[in-house]
């Protein structure tokens, strides 16, 4: 019954809408285009409003009657619905029967059940809503402390990577410093073998000197017994003897 009514009415309304002042006439039909057809924009979308506007009896917008106070005056809205609905009416665009009967007995119903239990539904999704929103919140600030602890991570991880030139640099100069250290090792070590070897030179050449001379002497001394005949041996043990006599009494003459 209402898709036929409005079906109905469509032409009639449009005729209206053809006296209508260029913006209101454009706007509505603005409306009329079919949604998502026009070119996608890269401009943020601003927040859906939290709270609806301020409607009166239920159903129709405050814009609606301050659009047409300037032209129609304060009763103006109210004359229009009117005649609308007697031009409706009288036209049998409209015809009352046993639908429209049922139609008011099931709007009455609706909205006794929307003033009895409205406040309570509406307190009961404000708290589903409420409780959806903590726990999106709950879930953004759990992501935004991972993000902040991801970087702080990558900040220690910058901060390592600079630091690593001088951690290589350290590591360079210690393998320098054990290479070095290797390095004159090596060469105090050679220097002490070839000290050893020097000295068992000096100390072979010292023991060949000393044993020559040895030998020189023991030669010399053999040379020279051989030499005495025994004739020089009385006579050298006798002038040894007058020796020692001339110097006993000297000796005594003296004390």
């Amino acid at each position: 019954m209402l898709s036929r009514l409005v079906l109905r009415a469509a032409p009639a309304v449009l005729k209206g809408l053809q006296g209508l002042p260029p913006p209101v006439s454009a706007g509505i039909l603005h409306v009329a285009r079919p949604l998502h057809t026009g070119q996608h924009r890269l401009a943020p979308v601003p927040p859906l409003p939290e709270k609806g506007g301020e409607v009166r009896h239920g159903l129709i917008p405050e814009e609606f009657f301050q659009f047409l106070y300037p032209k129609t005056g304060v009763t103006g809205p109210y004359m229009l619905g009117t005649g609308l609905l007697l031009y409706l009416l009288s036209k049998e665009i409209y015809v009352v029967n046993h639908e429209t009967v049922a139609a008011a007995c099931i709007l009455t119903v609706i909205i006794y059940a929307v003033k009895k239990y409205g406040a309570d539904v509406a307190a009961f999704a404000d708290k589903l809503n409420e409780e959806k929103i903590a726990k999106a919140l709950e879930v953004k600030n759990e992501a935004i402390k991972a993000l902040e602890t991801a970087i702080e991570e990558e900040k220690k991880e910058q901060w390592r990577i600079e630091g690593r030139s001088y951690l290589f640099d350290a590591k360079r100069n210690n393998i320098a410093m054990l290479l070095e250290a290797n390095y004159r090792e090596r060469l105090l070590t050679v220097y002490n073998e070839v000290k050893k070897r020097l000295d068992y030179q000096v100390a072979l050449q010292n023991l060949k000197r000393q044993k020559e001379q040895d030998h020189m002497v023991q030669w010399v001394e053999k040379s020279v017994i051989q030499s005495i005949t025994p004739q020089q041996q009385k006579e050298s043990i006798a002038k040894c003897i007058l020796d020692l006599k001339a110097l006993s009494k000297s000796a005594q003459v003296a004390v």
